[in-house]
Order: structure tokens, then sequence, then C-alpha cells
């Protein structure tokens, strides 16, 4: 057994030799690996290149209060900080091999139910229940890893999505409900829900929203174009969910879409300004109306994609879900 708990030199599930080709090299090394705000290609020692490859999935959910967003940095913490330390720990791996990566970028004080990432081994495993029940064991109580599978080389977690889904919650009553104000935006306002609801249509298609994005902490230029699948306004309650599903979402264009959405629901604008506003391409439009909404009540719920991206290797172990555990003899005398 290798020091990350797999077999060292087992035939890999991701290839049929259980080893990286020289044709493999060029389009499977080097991999895009997370450096800060940048992506940048980092490349394998000489002394792993001829190891075979093993790439794994995560479906992670955290309670982003307590920390700076997803992007990798040390100091403040951040979720993908915190998940590596814990990988490197149990793997023995350097950041450098894991090559690990989350679907999205999740921003300070965001939530996530549904955030899926990816990792790489030299080894393969017998099971994953043990090492998911290591990673719960050394990550904060915040920060869950509720899923471990196997993955095809042709599986990445960010460039592979089909669709995101965030939710956003609002609370709308004169009281906040106190066990609530870590995830829940609250507005004192009554909110009118059905102009809100007839706004947030006028989002749906392909648009250009370069209005709803804010300037990047990097120095990448994001695609502007997305599609907007739906984007529903649903009430619970003194509780209004927002969910929006898209194709991909620029840096806080969530919540830029949400604040807008706010400001129509409060009857301070009318509900014909989203399709100017988008027509302008100008974030300093959006501005001269509403800023970015609260963060904490911005949840990532889910991350699609297609099916044939989610098929297991074959030769691999079995996908975990976490263990439960079992009292085989009770040794409390009874009474």
């Amino acid at each position: 057994m290798g020091s990350g708990g797999g077999a060292l030199g087992l035939s890999s599930p991701l290839f049929a030799n259980g080893h990286l080709s020289s044709s493999s090299n060029s389009t499977f090394l080097p991999l895009p690996v997370e450096d800060g705000n940048h992506l940048a290609m980092v490349k394998p020692r000489s002394s792993v290149v001829n190891l075979p490859h093993y790439k794994w999935r995560l479906l992670i959910a955290y309670d982003g209060t307590r920390y700076a967003g997803w992007q990798f940095q040390v100091s403040p913490p951040t979720i993908q900080c915190i998940v590596e330390k814990a990988l490197i720990q149990i793997t023995k791996l350097e950041r450098e091999c894991l090559h690990f990566v989350g679907a999205s970028r999740t921003d300070t004080g965001v939530h996530a139910w549904g955030q899926v990432a990816h990792f790489i081994t030299p080894f393969n495993y017998d099971s994953l229940e043990t090492i998911h029940a290591a990673l719960n064991g050394l990550l904060p109580s915040d920060i869950r890893v509720r899923e471990i599978s196997a993955a095809t080389p042709e599986f990445h977690a960010r460039f592979s999505t089909k669709s995101k889904v965030y939710h956003y919650k609002i609370y709308n009553d004169t009281i906040m409900d106190p066990f609530q104000r870590h995830y829940v935006y609250h507005s004192v306002y009554k909110l009118n829900t059905a102009a809100m609801r007839e706004a947030a249509k006028m989002f749906i298609g392909k648009h250009d929203f370069s209005a709803f994005v804010n300037a990047s902490r990097n120095d990448r230029v994001p695609d502007p174009v997305k599609t907007i699948f739906r984007f529903d306004v649903i009430e619970m309650g003194p509780l209004i969910q927002l969910e929006v599903e898209g194709s991909g979402f620029l840096y806080r264009q969530v919540r830029n879409m949400v604040a807008l959405l706010i400001q129509i629901g409060k009857e301070a604008i009318p509900i014909e300004i989203v399709p100017k506003i988008l027509a302008t391409l100008d974030r300093r439009e959006l501005a001269k109306y509403a800023l970015s909404a609260p963060p904490h009540g911005l949840c990532l719920v889910s991350v699609k994609y297609n099916q044939e991206h989610l098929l297991l290797p074959s030769d691999c172990p079995t996908t975990s879900f976490g263990r439960h555990h079992t009292i085989t003899k009770c040794k409390l005398p009874f009474y």
C-alpha cells in the first residue's frame, strides 16, 4: 500500500496499460492547477510521469461564513486551501501533484451544498470509505465532503460543467429569524414577488451580462455571454427563494441580478429596467439602481454535468456516501 492508502503500480482504471503514454502526456499533462487567482500550468516531476494516474471526484458542502471564498489563498483561509491541506496530509502528495480544482469559485461568505471538485493521485484506492472518513475527520465541522467517487480522465470539475444552480434566500418580514441570520438576507421592506417573478423571466436566455459583472480579481477576461435556463422566485411564508440555473456565471453576476430584483420588489424601479440595463453592457448603469446583494444569502446548490462525464471507470472502487457506524453489542448494563 502507498503512503496515501492506495496500491502503487496497479493497472489504472484511467488508462488501458495503467501508465501515461507519450501521446497522453501532451493532453493529460501538464495539468491546470489553481495558483492564487491565476491558472498555472505545472510541469510534473520526471519521477511521476511513468506512474499511473487516478482521478477522484468530490461533492462538497460548506458554510462560507468564516472563509474568504473558494479560491486558493492561505490567509485569510479559503475552502480550497483547507480541503487541500487535508488531502495533502492524507495522500502524502505535494499540492502540485494533486491538481485540485473546484467547479465554482464561490466568493467570500457564499455557501455551498453541491460544490464539485476533483484531484489526482498516482495510486488507486481499494475502498473510498476510509479516505472519506479521514477527510471529514480532518476538516472543520463547517466543511463536509458528501461523496467521493472515481472519475474518468475526461472529467474536469470546472470545464465539464453543463450548468450550475444557485439559490438566494431573502427573509421578508419585520423581524429576522435569528436561526437563519447567517444564510438568509433580511428585507424589512415588503417585496412584490409577482413583479420580481416577471423581472426574473427577462434574464432567461442567452445574453451578454457585462452590465452585471464586477471587476474580476484576476487578469483573465471571461466570456460575458451566458445562458440562463431558469430563474424562479418561490415564496415559502416569509422566506423568498430565488433559484437561478445557468450555463455559467460571471464574478458576482448572481448577486447583482438579485440586487436589481430586490429593488424591483420594493417597487423602487419598474420591471422594464432589466432589458435596458442588459443592453447597455455597462456595469456603471446597474450601479445607478442597485449594489450587489450580500453574500450570505447565496448558496451553490448543484453543479450539473452530461451523463457521460459522470460514468465510473472500470475496476474502480464504489462511490462513498459516508459510513454508518453500528453497535454490535450493547456495553451498558440494563437497569
